[in-house]
């Protein structure tokens, strides 16, 4: 019966022995994955300014491409408008010298 219960002792001093390790490699693990999390999260926050500046110069880009596209249609509505007024001034004129000759008609 000693026997028996030496070797019971035995098997639960393993047992523990086993938790123990278990337990140490579970926390080595934890730490690694928070040292690699912290890692992470300081490389991220490295790259917050160049993010930032990305997005900034793709803003700028299509704001650029943006007021070009206005400018163009601006200067294409003027160049019509120009062309309608150069259109109309012979019909002006005559309506004008219309007038000075003939103010009563």
């Amino acid at each position: 019966m000693d026997e028996s219960l030496q070797r019971l002792l035995d098997a639960e001093a393993r047992a523990e022995q086993i938790v123990q390790q278990a337990d140490a490699e579970r926390e080595r693990i934890i730490q690694g994955a928070l040292m690699e999390a912290r890692g992470e999260e300081d490389r991220f926050e490295a790259r917050i300014p160049e993010l930032h500046k990305s997005f900034v110069d793709k803003a700028e880009a299509r704001a650029e491409q943006t007021s070009a596209e206005i400018k163009r249609r601006f200067d294409e509505r003027h160049t019509q408008l120009r062309d309608y007024a150069e259109q109309r001034e012979a019909e002006a004129l005559e309506a004008a010298f219309a007038l000075l000759i003939a103010p009563g008609s």
